[in-house]
């Protein structure tokens, strides 16, 4: 019956095309801003948070100079903190019953040259021989660099996609010498290309030896620890243990704040994004949840007028036999499906909006299959929400009145 009654509400539609367009213009403007807000948050949510674990892994923990803050004062109260040091990782590094890797790392800006070509503000990173065993350490070109390398200092570099791109452009790096703040370095590798989140390039950066990044920068620079658990499950205990390491190693008594900061860097900052971008998406729900209110009613108003259009069909119906039920069907379908229609036109422009918008622009776009689901759903449920007054309405009529009508 519900076949039958579809196949005749889209007889219906297609009899009245301009009409029935206008009508569900609303319902298509509303699924298409859905869909394209949507897509874009999804995408912008998985381009975050592989930038977000991309340094270590999303078990890693970072212990650094400072906590996280949130406002000036307690900036202020941080400031004096001690340096991060080899000594404090050495002292976590002994805990190796629940820690598996302890990263030391330092980070600064530097010109990177290689004959004509110069890059003028480049992200230098130092690094421990901990880097190569990361699982997010991909080498696109040549290899990592060695331990012996590391423990050494010798004046060698992984070049990120985008710098040896730009460096080298066609030409073979490996081996070759660029200049970085002055010195000579040996590129053994090419990282893997990691993208751009915002607009911003990821790959621009070189990854050199601690001990060549503190003859580059000094080594008075606090260092920043990348700590790996032996497993997952652990990553908040490995935490808490390494509070408890360096306090002892501190001596700091038990009245002391930390003088330092411990944090799980991709949960933290995933957490401060998700705060971020909840409200907008809201805000921007809220919206649109209003475009559908006012398409419905002017489907409502639309049905209504179909009933007073249709007034002597619906009474010859009754005359011959149709109950009030199948006559507040049928409206309530053709009610459902013109929304409906205008839901999976929506959802084919909001798609093929939010591919439009990442291919020219820096912002990602990803297709969830949820978001089908729930654009067409929303539009079918406001067909039927809004289709119930002039079902009932219709199915009100009285039929010797109805066929009395001109």
């Amino acid at each position: 019956m519900f076949l039958e009654s579809a196949i005749v509400a889209l007889q219906v539609i297609w009899a009245n095309k301009l009409r029935s367009f206008l009508t569900v213009l609303g319902n298509i403007v509303a699924v298409t801003s859905i869909i394209v807000v949507v897509s874009l948050i999804q995408g912008l949510n998985a381009s975050v948070e592989d930038a977000l674990v991309s340094d270590a892994g999303a078990d890693a923990f970072n212990v650094d100079r400072y906590p996280l803050t949130q406002t000036q004062e307690q900036e202020d109260a941080l400031r004096y903190n001690p340096r991060i040091t080899l000594d404090d990782a050495d002292a976590i590094r002994r805990m190796d019953w629940i820690v598996d890797t302890v990263m030391a790392q330092a980070r600064g800006t530097a010109p990177i040259k290689y004959g004509s070509e110069q890059l003028d503000v480049v992200r230098i990173q130092g690094v421990t021989r901990e880097y190569a065993t990361l699982p997010t350490t991909r080498i696109e070109l040549g290899r990592v660099i060695t331990p012996a390398e590391f423990d050494t200092g010798r004046l060698v570099t992984i070049l990120g996609y985008d710098a040896a791109e730009r460096l080298f452009g066609r030409h073979d790096p490996l081996d070759s010498e660029v200049s970085i703040a002055g010195l000579r370095f040996t590129v053994v590798g090419v990282a893997e290309k990691k993208g751009s989140i915002f607009g911003q390039a990821q790959d621009e950066y070189a990854i050199i030896p601690l001990r060549a990044y503190q003859r580059v920068f000094g080594s008075r620079q606090s260092l920043r620890l990348v700590v790996r658990p032996v497993d997952p499950s652990l990553t908040r205990a490995a935490m808490d243990e390494t509070i408890g390491a360096l306090r002892v190693k501190r001596r700091l008594k038990p009245a002391e704040r930390d003088n330092f900061g411990v944090y799980a860097s991709s949960n933290t900052f995933l957490n401060i994004y998700d705060q971020a971008t909840r409200g907008i998406f809201t805000v921007l729900i809220g919206v649109v949840g209003l475009s559908l209110v006012v398409g419905g009613i002017v489907i409502m108003n639309i049905m209504l007028m179909v009933v007073t259009e249709r007034t002597r069909e619906i009474g010859l119906r009754k005359a011959v036999g149709a109950r009030r039920r199948d006559i507040a069907w049928q409206i309530l379908t053709e009610s459902i499906t013109l929304s409906t229609l205008g839901g999976v036109v929506g959802t084919a422009l909001g798609f093929a909006m939010a591919l439009v918008i990442a291919a020219v622009s820096p912002l990602a776009a990803t297709v969830e299959a949820w978001s089908i689901v729930v654009g067409i759903g929303i539009t079918a449920l406001v067909g039927l929400v809004f289709g119930i007054s002039p079902a009932m309405q219709a199915a009100k009529l009285d039929p010797i009145e109805a066929l009395r009508r001109e």
